[in-house]
């Protein structure tokens, strides 16, 4: 594996801060969320600058722990215990590198969007339903149904002061980007975290905050009997959800990345053996499964970065200010972190996209509507197996398309042409057509017209010829007065 060097410019420092100050609370944020220490969450973000960082894949993107897993990682944490979640990152890492090697990476690019739009709309909805609980200092229930149902009994359980803080937080993230100057220099997450804190702090407030432990204690190494854990089927199926969700959302990030500016483009297969590189080191510390981050990415783009760099360098900020200063987090409260983290679940629900995609794709929108509905009510792989599961058949639906045309030839007869794509999808108008071809009169099938046609409908249509071929034979026996042709004849033609 070649790690590329790269050469620090100013641009490239500049950018890194800025990234520093944007990923540090997200990654505190998200750990919090995955119910684990909030170190490990750091612990995922300095991997992903300084290992991923410096791998071949993507020049730009940044990686960390991201708000798209925190579902999947809570459900297993709860359903497997913490010590557990090495094996789990790790597994997933070692699958991404399998596909990496195997060149595997360009194929998630063939996912239906309304697919990965399905998934990131239902992880926030769930999301926002279980930090809205962290607001107001309030235990989220177990699953999205439960979290949904018990928002009607919240408003009477909630700490007041925990949901202002949580509150003024969004209020923050909504309102600090519209000053365009500060929020070039100062990004809205690190202001609205940093003003809960200091607010909480100077008064005293009485919310929850951060639990700090320090960085070694909260590493764990996963034992080898914790290895053992993957025979079983339920840990199988989360580590294959870990490494294709991951995947997939590392290489969607690449591919908005890359047109966010003009540099060097992605080799997905590189990057996604940078991911799972990155992965694999994870699951040795213990920490959270980490995906290119689009968010994180986007800002360091935008801050003016030109090279990989400024995402190594991120990395290397990450480890010094957890090293150096870990008490900081102790100040931070809970409900500010919640705050965060609903702002960040209310923007992966694709609004915008939904409108565009209604007015001229609304199967599309029934895709993306059932597979967030089934994140909600089961979980995240059974969502985005039911949207693949879908979105296949939708395809299907919209490439079977069949056309039956009909020629009067007076006293030659009638033509009947088949056109199209004739799968079992289009067998009952297929039929249909071709019953309402008059009976007494000559008919010459042309099938040359047919791209594709499935077991189904050939038999179907040997169905039909040898119909109006026994009606032919029954008329001619009973004499001249039924008046029935003299037959089919089937062309296939070219």
């Amino acid at each position: 594996m070649r790690v590329v060097r790269c050469r620090v410019s100013k641009a490239d420092l500049f950018a890194s801060l800025v990234v520093f100050l944007v990923a540090l609370p997200l990654c505190v944020g998200v750990a919090i969320a995955s119910g684990v220490p909030a170190e490990l969450g750091l612990v995922t973000g300095i991997v992903g600058g300084l290992v991923v960082g410096a791998l071949p894949g993507s020049s730009l993107q940044v990686s960390g722990p991201a708000a798209g897993l925190t579902v999947l990682v809570y459900e297993a944490v709860r359903a497997y215990g913490v010590e557990v979640l090495g094996v789990l990152v790790f597994a997933a890492g070692v699958v991404q590198l399998g596909l990496g090697v195997l060149r595997l990476g360009r194929w998630f690019r063939a996912v239906s969007s309304a697919v990965v739009q399905g998934m990131l709309a239902g992880i926030g909805l769930v999301l926002v339903a279980g930090q809205v609980y962290a607001l107001g200092d309030v235990a989220a229930p177990a699953g999205g149904v439960g979290k949904l149902a018990g928002l009607v009994a919240l408003p009477g359980v909630v700490d007041p002061v925990a949901l202002s803080v949580g509150g003024a937080t969004i209020a923050v993230l909504l309102l600090w980007p519209r000053w365009g100057r500060g929020a070039r220099l100062v990004p809205a997450p690190l202001v609205a975290v940093a003003l809960a804190a200091a607010v909480t702090g100077v008064f005293d407030l009485s919310v929850r905050r951060v639990e700090v432990r320090g960085l070694v204690g909260a590493v764990r190494v996963p034992e080898w009997g914790d290895f053992g854990r993957l025979t079983e089927v339920g840990v199988l199926g989360t580590v294959v959800a870990f490494a294709l969700i991951a995947s997939a959302e590392s290489l969607f990030s690449a591919a908005a990345v890359d047109r966010l500016h003009w540099g060097p483009r992605t080799d997905y297969d590189r990057e996604l053996v940078a991911q799972g590189a990155g992965n694999v080191v994870c699951g040795v510390l213990g920490a959270l499964p980490m995906t290119a981050v689009i968010v994180r990415s986007a800002v360091n783009v935008r801050a003016g970065a030109r090279t990989k760099a400024s995402r190594v360098l991120h990395g290397g900020w990450l480890l010094v200010f957890t090293a150096l200063l870990p008490g900081v987090l102790g100040l931070v409260p809970v409900a500010a972190l919640a705050g965060l983290l609903v702002y960040a679940g209310c923007g992966l629900v694709p609004v915008r996209q939904v409108r565009g995609l209604w007015r001229g794709h609304r199967g599309e929108v029934v895709v993306l509507g059932v597979t967030a509905v089934v994140i909600v009510v089961g979980n995240l792989f059974e969502g985005v197996l039911v949207g693949l599961a879908l979105a296949v058949a939708k395809t299907a639906w919209d490439i079977s398309h069949v056309q039956v045309e009909t020629e009067d030839l007076g006293d030659a007869g009638i033509v009947v042409r088949v056109l199209g794509h004739a799968t079992f999808l289009r067998l009952p108008k297929l039929l249909e057509a071709l019953e309402g071809v008059p009976g007494d009169r000559v008919v010459r099938l042309e099938l040359g017209g047919l791209r594709h046609v499935d077991h189904a409908c050939a038999a179907a249509l040997e169905g039909w010829v040898a119909g109006r071929e026994r009606e032919r034979e029954r008329g001619r026996g009973s004499g001249p007065g039924l008046g029935l042709g003299e037959g089919v004849t089937a062309v296939r033609g070219a």
